[in-house]
């Protein structure tokens, strides 16, 4: 009996791309039946979505999320005989030593779950981890990458609008705010062997582009809370476009200005914030540490707070206003 296979992974594009890649090296024996489990942007914590069989073996690929965050449903999942691969580039936590896990976990700042599977497969589906690293902010290392395959400028910007526009279609506090939940757009992009093929031919990426630009567009006139030596934080009002502008918006200020790092919040209808920071682009360091003084958690360069009580707000600002970016 052919195990069960189950492809967990984050719903940016980084996620969906590091997942798509493996499963166009290694299809398997029916690709078909391969099961998704996937979420927006901040559903960390998937595999506790997952049940072991009752029989059968599970083989499972983890792709983009926090082992940290998952440890205890990792656990449970190798005691019930599961086999696990996991390609991750953020702060893992204590792993585990299994004979039936297998991690690929790289936290240096520049890289992503989507360069490390392509490490891996040597380049096989290249263009699919530069889209991922232009939409996890990772600009010139994919312009790079992309160039060094002989790319033209017109093809990079098209994985750029690409890796830029499935990464926004992956915030949002639920699946009314986004054009397409993820894993339905895994579902389209999964036919496509290469991503300008699958750019050209679907709609679903210029509409993901128009309402990116929208969304941007609202954003940039908004002026910063506050101001220091160290950057800016900005906090949006609880709206659909800021739900979904959060990450894009704080990737195009960190662009705009590599020397500082910046905190976009957003107001939560229970009265608490959800923050999404980025350190300097030319020192990508500590954002990790920051978030998790404060529940949250990331990679050195970006990261994010889920909730952050409105009696902490203040708090904040002051940790990130002091923050050495520099370790």
């Amino acid at each position: 009996m052919n195990p069960i296979e189950i492809d967990v992974f984050n719903g940016d594009a980084d996620g969906l791309f590091a997942a798509h890649q493996l499963r166009l090296a290694e299809p398997g024996p029916d690709p078909a039946r391969v099961r998704v489990v996937t979420g927006l942007k901040r559903e960390i914590a998937l595999l506790e979505r997952i049940d072991a069989p009752a029989a059968g073996a599970l083989e499972m690929r983890v792709f983009d999320i926090a082992l940290s965050r998952n440890r205890a449903a990792l656990d449970r999942l190798l005691a019930a005989g599961a086999t696990v691969r996991w390609f991750d580039h953020h702060h893992p936590g204590a792993v585990p030593e299994h004979p039936r896990l297998r991690t690929f976990i790289d936290t240096s700042p520049g890289t992503c779950s989507s360069l490390i599977v392509d490490r891996e497969l040597r380049g096989t589906h290249r263009r699919w981890a530069v889209a991922a690293a232009f939409g996890d902010n990772l600009t010139a290392i994919a312009h790079a990458l992309g160039a060094s395959m002989g790319l033209t400028e017109h093809e990079l910007a098209q994985l750029r609008e690409l890796g830029e526009s499935v990464n926004y279609n992956g915030y949002g506090e639920s699946m009314d705010d986004v054009l397409i939940a993820p894993a339905a757009l895994y579902a389209r992009l999964a036919a496509y062997g290469d991503p300008l093929d699958f750019a050209a031919a679907d709609p679903v990426v210029t509409e993901l582009a128009a309402r990116r630009r929208t969304d941007l567009a609202t954003a940039v006139q908004l002026p910063p809370w506050r101001e220091s030596a160290s950057g800016a934080l900005f906090v949006l009002p609880d709206e659909g476009w800021s739900r979904r502008v959060l990450g894009s918006f704080a990737n195009l200020l960190a662009e705009r200005s590599s020397a500082s790092a910046f905190a976009v919040l957003r107001a939560r209808a229970d009265g608490s914030y959800m923050a999404s920071v980025r350190a300097p682009l030319d020192r990508p360091k500590g954002t990790d540490r920051l978030c998790r003084r404060f529940g949250g958690d990331g990679r050195a360069g970006a990261g994010g707070v889920d909730r952050l009580a409105a009696e902490e707000l203040d708090a904040f600002a002051r940790a990130f206003e002091q923050h050495d970016w520099g370790r």
